[in-house]
């Protein structure tokens, strides 16, 4: 199986989640890949489903992990092809969350600006997914996130393994405690002992 990690909004595939499951997929010689996307919607699935199709030519497995805006494309990434994702505090509605930032955006790597539009916010919407499949998702949520609200994720994904904490942030405090369920999970088990 070959991972692939989604960052989110003004991040990158150097952040902090995406190191800490690099090293562990490294320990576990485990397949992984987290790519640096634009904060263009459009432009992002696009380098996301290239690479998605190119290891599914190859014969291989892919599933995805996602955080935030990265859970988003995830849900739209998983139910396309048909596997598996784990979802981080995932943005169930960035098109509403999002649209608080028009205007500009930051980049949390080298703290740039960058321009975000209704335009962007439009192209959102393309990726929208209303039924899912629940056994495709694993949800992580902490109850603490400053930045979503954790209900509208476990709503949506009511039905699907979910890790609900009380505390922590936006960022899921100790998300390295779930690496080795989430992989049982994303490599097709059918539940994880929680």
């Amino acid at each position: 199986m070959i991972l692939i990690y989604i960052h989110g909004f003004g991040g990158n595939g150097e952040g902090k989640k995406a190191s800490l499951f690099r090293e562990y997929a490294r320990g576990k010689n485990y397949r992984f890949i987290a790519p640096s996307l634009s904060y263009i919607p459009t432009l992002a699935m696009s380098t996301l489903e290239e690479l998605a199709e190119s290891y599914i030519a190859l014969g291989q497995k892919v599933a995805f992990v996602g955080s935030s805006l990265g859970g988003f494309y995830s849900i739209y990434l998983a139910t396309k092809y048909k596997t598996k994702a784990a979802l981080i505090n995932p943005a169930v509605q960035p098109y509403n969350t999002l649209s608080r930032t028009i205007t500009r955006g930051k980049s949390y790597h080298d703290g740039s600006i960058f321009e975000w539009n209704e335009g962007h916010i439009e192209m959102l919407h393309r990726y929208q997914v209303n039924s899912i499949e629940p056994e495709r998702f694993m949800l992580l949520v902490q109850k603490g996130d400053e930045i979503l609200d954790y209900s509208y994720a476990t709503q949506k994904f009511a039905d699907s393994l979910q890790v609900v904490e009380e505390g922590g942030d936006h960022s899921f405090v100790g998300i390295e405690r779930y690496f080795d369920r989430m992989y049982d999970f994303l490599q097709g088990g059918r539940s994880c002992e929680l």
